[in-house]
């Protein structure tokens, strides 16, 4: 019986392939399923951002049947989207083996050098498409659908949150005695954690998982000064620890025992005090919540030295084990946001959701605007780009689920003046731009050893970006041998 019922899964299963393309690839756009007076407006209230949605919300009117037509559009244009970076990935795939084929033939100095160059750029090219086409665009447009039900459903929880206001019912909320922060406890046994932190630190730091820390005293005092702010109005009972990284992932994160990591790519996206606020807040209450502690049950330290073994090997053989190493050796240091997002922090929805919460909470009452939490989120997921970011969103709660809870807290504490940006922020800001001109120029210097490019005197391999909402499809667009500049050009999809 199993094997009839096997048998009659994948026969439909070969009937829906044979219907899309192989290897269930679209290989066709989606017709536009709505007139142009509907689709059009529609999806330019798509690019809009979430504070924006908040707002004019209540006021748009898109039948049900308006939107469910634009839910399978997006569907559809992301499963095309997907196919033709996939089939991209592919073709590099094939010229990269035609090119190490040719490495089997006799030729002089200067040939094979070039040689090595091109494959090289294309071992590049391909895992950028493999990144594209496996967490990029599907982030990309998870953030679309989460708009489109934003749109959809937000009249509705607005009123109810409105109801909730006006009975007094949001005061029974978990944790929504804010008045008592910093006196409550949302986790006992805080201080265990701190040996667990340190021994975290340092078997990573052995296992080579741990860039230099950035040494620039008006950058790292400025971050340590907000950090430390924060932790005081906060729940945190044991003393905070915030080292700044010297790397171009876009990200934070805390260990057990209030150890705060934050790296330059998230100082170079912040646009103002109140968004960096608010991160730095949600990693606290990860802290102060236990989180680390919680999920190493599972997710153990020895798990994350299995994985340095990995990188070790890879660093040894010059190959690439995995697209999850590769993503975070072209973007970031080698894997510890990657992993430790994997391991530690990224793997609970229940416990992102309650970070959120609480961070927001802590950055309300450090006198910061709370809205500067989701301006950044809405900054990461429509403007940025994910390749940098990816690790950020991954194995995070829904989109439209994550950013209405934020929404209903936010307007459940008591107003009161915000902070939005400050002048000590700019000055940092000012003092980040000679740091990363700095970690640049040593990135860029001729003949520096790199694991991703061991020819030395090779352009540098193209960066295929997207920055907004409208270019993930002019990056699906794009021929393959577009994505193949010479030249060491940087391609961009805009």
């Amino acid at each position: 019986m199993r094997v009839q019922a096997l048998t009659a899964v994948l026969a439909a299963e070969l009937v829906l392939l044979a219907s899309i393309g192989g290897c269930g690839r679209r290989t066709t756009p989606p017709a536009t399923p709505l007139t142009p007076t509907v689709f059009q407006p529609l999806r330019q209230e798509l690019n809009k951002s979430y504070a924006e949605l908040f707002r004019i919300a209540p006021t748009l009117e898109y039948s049900q049947a308006q939107i469910d037509s634009m839910r399978e559009y997006l569907k559809q244009a992301e499963d095309f989207c997907i196919g033709r970076v996939d089939d991209r990935a592919d073709q590099y795939e094939k010229q990269l083996a035609a090119y190490q084929e040719k490495l089997r033939e006799p030729a002089t100095n200067g040939g094979r050098h070039n040689l090595h160059c091109e494959i090289q750029n294309t071992r590049a090219m391909m895992n950028q498409a493999k990144v594209l086409a496996q967490t990029a665009i599907p982030v990309s447009y998870e953030n679309r659908k989460a708009k489109l039900d934003l749109i959809q459903n937000w009249p509705t929880d607005l009123k109810t949150i409105k109801q909730q206001i006006a009975s007094g019912a949001y005061r029974d909320r978990r944790w929504g005695n804010v008045e008592d922060i910093g006196f409550r406890e949302v986790a006992s046994g805080q201080e265990d954690d701190i040996k667990t932190g340190q021994d975290a630190i340092r078997d990573m730091k052995a296992a080579g998982l741990m860039p230099r820390a950035i040494e620039d005293p008006e950058v790292v005092n400025y971050v340590r000064n907000l950090g430390a702010r924060i932790a005081s109005r906060s729940d945190l009972q044991v003393p905070l620890h915030i080292t700044v990284l010297n790397s171009q992932e876009i990200n934070a994160f805390a260990l057990p025992g209030g150890y705060l990591f934050i790296e330059r790519g998230l100082l170079e996206a912040v646009e103002n005090e109140s968004q960096l606020a608010g991160v730095i807040a949600h990693e606290i209450a990860h802290a102060a919540a236990r989180h680390g502690h919680k999920l190493m049950v599972r997710a153990t330290i020895s798990s994350i030295i299995y994985q340095a073994a990995e990188v070790a090997a890879i660093m040894l053989t010059g190959g690439v084990a995995s697209i999850g190493i590769y993503y975070a050796m072209q973007y970031g240091f080698f894997g510890l946001g990657l992993v430790l997002n994997l391991n530690l922090l990224g793997v609970s929805r229940e416990y992102e959701l309650e970070a959120d919460q609480l961070g927001i909470q802590y950055a309300w009452n450090s006198g910061y605007d709370p809205s500067g939490f989701i301006n950044f989120f809405d900054k990461m997921a429509s403007k940025e780009g994910y390749v940098r970011g990816i690790s950020w969103f991954h194995s995070h709660p829904p989109f439209y689920q994550r950013m209405v809870e934020a929404q209903r807290e936010i307007m459940f504490l008591p107003a009161r003046p915000a902070i939005t940006n400050t002048r000590e922020f700019q000055q940092m800001k000012r003092a980040l731009a000679r740091v990363t001109a700095e970690a640049r120029a040593e990135e860029s210097e001729p003949n520096r050893p790199s694991l991703l490019s061991p020819e030395p005197g090779c352009p540098p391999p193209p960066i295929i970006s997207f920055q907004d909402q409208r270019q993930v499809e002019d990056v699906c667009q794009l021929n393959p041998e577009q994505l193949a500049p010479r030249h060491g050009r940087s391609l961009r999809a805009d």
